[in-house]
């Protein structure tokens, strides 16, 4: 008799996510254990309870997936999965609380397919928001040269420092946003911008649009709530060429992001011992685009 997969839904939410939910079970899971409200307290018992219901050889048929909009609390809660494993009794784990690491993926490797990282700058303005600092993790941990943006100088420098504790020879840059001339003076000699602030606040208005140097050469707007990031890139753009610039939108991305996420779901069950994090995340996107 075949072993059915079990994936346990922990969302730091009143309510667990439907969104994930229908991923899920569109990626295979036969059953979905969902709680909702999850304090890291509460997660010992559970997952002691999904480690020691099966045997060694079954428990690559059981997963986690932590999600919510409570992104400190979702890393508070899979610090506390890992702590609770014991010995080799352990289950997969898949991280992705707001959607960011399956967004900021797919935003990379979008962007991956017309430039060089290695030789690019990139702009990350909402860099100090849950997408804004994976996605400049990641185009650190591709060899890029990132610039990080909030208006608090404070912020975006403790999101410089965190680029620089997962990715040591990064070359990163923390940037203080105060006004439009700032705004200029960030986009200075880069040739990609990824705008990650939060739902329905624009980052970049039409003149600043217009006028951005000519060495931007790749731009994806991530915000999927009028008013949009970028005034100028819509959201079904993938793609999209405008003199002489590529516009990705939010649904541009979105793609891409839904394969990397039913994907990694397929992939949890593949062995017990893995943790899908961001890193994971643009690896898998980068396979899946390759198709």
């Amino acid at each position: 008799m075949s072993v059915p997969r079990i994936l346990i839904q922990l969302d730091t939410d009143d309510h667990a996510s439907s969104f994930d939910a229908i991923t899920a079970v569109d990626a295979g899971v036969e059953h979905l254990l969902q709680y909702h409200a999850v304090e890291p307290t509460q997660v010992r018992a559970l997952v002691h309870g999904a480690i020691f219901t099966r045997g060694l050889s079954q428990l690559n048929h059981t997963a986690i997936f932590v999600g919510g909009s409570n992104v400190a609390q979702a890393q508070a809660i899979v610090d506390e999965i890992i702590s609770s494993f014991v010995g080799p009794m352990q289950v997969s784990v898949m991280v992705d609380p707001h959607g960011c690491n399956t967004t900021a993926a797919a935003a990379v490797v979008s962007a991956s397919r017309h430039v060089d990282f290695t030789r690019c700058k990139a702009l990350v303005l909402g860099a100090t928001g849950p997408v804004g600092r994976r996605v400049a993790r990641l185009v650190a941990r591709e060899g890029g040269a990132v610039r990080v943006a909030s208006r608090d100088p404070q912020r975006s420098e403790e999101v410089a420092q965190s680029v620089l504790e997962s990715t040591p020879d990064a070359r990163v840059e923390a940037i203080a946003l105060k006004g439009t001339d700032y705004l200029m003076q960030a986009m200075d000699t880069c040739q990609l911008l990824f705008s990650c602030g939060a739902a329905g606040v624009q980052m970049v208005d039409a003149v600043s649009f217009m006028k951005a140097p000519t060495s931007l050469k790749v731009l994806v707007d991530l915000n999927a709530v009028p008013p949009l990031g970028i005034e100028g890139v819509e959201l079904d753009h993938k793609a999209y060429h405008h003199e002489g610039r590529v516009l990705y939108g939010a649904l541009g991305i979105g793609g891409l992001k839904m394969k990397i996420h039913r994907t990694a779901l397929t992939r949890l069950f593949n062995s017990n011992d893995q943790l899908l994090d961001a890193e994971e995340m643009l690896s898998i996107g980068h396979q899946v685009a390759a198709k």
